[in-house]
């Protein structure tokens, strides 16, 4: 009875559908019940991407032309063109809906169609056999739940539902839902972010499909080709900035490459089991062990040739972290110096297509236990569970619930009266800020000298180096940091370090600020805000206006006047 029981449950595979839907909405549910209560990811998230949809947004030139700049930011010298395009479904979302609400909804959208996409994807060309539907949807689950960076919306969990599509045309079938999923994901994907690495990947693929088949492939071939001109058209703006634009950015000084050949060995396993922080897989737990186990049955059974798929997808996933890996070496040093492009563009990012080969590794790895013996079936099933329970932990309302919530983070009702105690229009001043992001200052309207941007011109990194250059001498990491990447353009402090969270329960002082602030007066800058008291503000021309507590806030801001 028990075993005609399970049986049963292992075929009810609308059940499975239904059950990981109601996860997936308990999981995103939080952002529309919290608000601004709710937490999310700091890093490339609430210091950067979500101020930039605010500040685009009250900029008045979301529809600028490829020439214009964004005056709130780095005295204007900051080009629209640093900011999203206007045809993403990201930027949409966070023009109509309040920001955690868009969050939220950006949320919702990517994990189910990252689901839907897993799915079909495993059904219809992987796992086909229809009484493996709880592996399917168990795969496909956990893919939906990975953490992913938000602001890439579906560049790395999209990239299932884009190869569904791919093969479809190959094989001539469900033309018309293809055509579309294509044509519409590069609205809801970045490519310099996501799917320039797929559809190259697509494109190797076209090329051995073609030397295998001794065909064309023609309608295959004009499918990549189309999805790419559709993201090339959509990021019209990045594609100008990086092919047309004579002006020299802080990218010129990109000089990553600097890892020797036992470190670079070493990153090759760090990236491989822990992956990368924008399209972390939490394989190592329960994913490596599975498709370890798998591996050992395979070897076992003598079934290489019939797993063709399960060892490729094992050398793809750590060849990729190989990849990623050398993309450091100090050995392309020489070449990136005559190349540009390669400084100013990272071709390390193939590690986008990991997750979607990771999870499609661990749906597979279930199946070769599922038909080793029946008894490992309960097993499979055991595997796919654990997964989900290593999941939980990384929503963000658990990960990150010791960190600023939202409201707290961009501390509005404190800005405002900040503002006010000021009492001259925003844009008549400028302020940087100490020991916060600058994105906390540009969230709230004021114009900043210090901000964090993926480019901005070079000349402007050199003037603002001239502000910290004392700071800078005394720490060669910091100073490393700054001249050879410069995407956090801030005031950095050697006492404090890289270090941007210091709350109101902070006991840190800085001792010895030591700035440039002629070079900061030339700037244009008239105050500091610091989330920690400096000691030695006389000496740097610095008067003391206001201390600023809100409750609502996370930070104490102490407003410094430059005299």
């Amino acid at each position: 009875m028990a075993l005609s029981n399970l049986k049963t449950f292992f075929k009810k595979e609308k059940t499975y559908l239904y059950f990981a839907l109601a996860i997936i909405t308990l999981w995103v549910l939080p952002y529309f019940v919290l608000l601004t209560h709710a937490h999310m990811r700091i890093q490339d998230n609430l210091d950067s991407n979500i101020s930039w949809y605010k500040v685009l947004n009250d900029s008045g030139q979301l529809f600028g032309s490829i020439h214009a700049n964004i005056p709130q930011i780095i005295n204007g010298h900051l080009s629209r063109n640093a900011f999203y395009s206007e045809y993403y479904g990201i930027i949409e979302l966070f023009r109509f809906f309040p920001p955690v609400i868009a969050y939220g909804f950006n949320e919702a959208i990517t994990r189910f169609v990252a689901f839907f996409g897993m799915y079909l994807l495993l059904k219809h060309y992987v796992i086909k056999n229809e009484g493996q539907g709880i592996i399917r949807v168990a795969a496909a689950l956990t893919f939906s739940l990975t953490p992913f960076w938000p602001s890439g919306m579906l560049s790395t969990l999209g990239m299932p539902l884009a190869l569904w599509a791919f093969l479809n045309l190959r094989y001539g079938i469900k033309m018309w839902q293809s055509w579309n999923i294509i044509t519409l994901l590069p609205f809801y994907s970045t490519f310099m972010l996501g799917f320039f690495f797929f559809l190259s990947a697509m494109g190797v693929f076209w090329l051995i499909d073609v030397i295998k088949t001794k065909k064309a492939q023609l309608r295959l071939f004009f499918s990549i080709l189309y999805m790419t001109l559709i993201y090339l058209a959509i990021e019209y703006r990045e594609v100008v900035s990086l092919l047309f634009s004579h002006e020299k950015t802080n990218r010129s000084e990109f000089y990553e490459s600097k890892n020797n050949l036992m470190v670079t060995i070493g990153l090759v396993f760090k990236n491989y089991f822990l992956g990368h922080n924008q399209d972390q897989t939490f394989y190592p737990f329960v994913i490596f062990p599975t498709a370890l186990l798998a591996l050992i049955l395979v070897i076992f059974q003598k079934r290489w040739r019939q797993e063709k798929l399960f060892i490729g997808l094992h050398l793809a996933n750590f060849l990729l972290s190989v990849w990623y890996s050398f993309w450091w070496y100090d050995a392309w040093v020489p070449l990136k110096q005559k190349i540009s492009i390669l400084n100013t563009f990272n071709f390390s990012r193939y590690h986008y297509l990991r997750p979607m080969i990771i999870y499609i590794l661990f749906a597979v790895s279930l199946q070769i236990l599922w038909q080793f013996n029946k008894k490992w079936r309960i097993l499979a099933v055991l595997f796919a569970l654990l997964q989900v329970a290593v999941l939980v932990p990384s929503n963000e309302q658990i990960y990150y619930r010791h960190s600023p919530s939202f409201g707290q983070f961009y501390a509005v009702k404190e800005f405002n009266d900040i503002k006010k105690f000021i009492h001259k229009p925003v844009q008549d001043y400028r302020v940087v800020s100490i020991g916060l992001h600058p994105a906390i200052a540009q969230y709230n309207g004021l114009y900043t000298l210090d901000t964090y941007n993926n480019f901005y011109p070079l000349s402007y990194k050199h003037e603002f180096r001239k502000i910290i250059a004392p700071e800078l001498a005394k720490n060669q990491a910091m100073r490393e940091y700054f001249d050879q990447w410069g995407g956090r353009c801030y005031i950095f402090d050697s006492e404090l370090g890289n270090n941007y969270l210091f709350s109101k329960n902070s006991s840190k002082v800085i001792k010895n600020l030591d700035l440039n602030i002629q070079a900061l007066k030339q700037l244009g800058g008239d105050y500091i805000l610091s989330s920690v008291p400096i000691k030695n503000a006389n000496e740097n021309s610095l008067q003391l206006q206001k201390v600023f507590n809100s409750k609502d806030a996370y930070w104490r801001i102490y407003l410094y006047k430059v005299i």
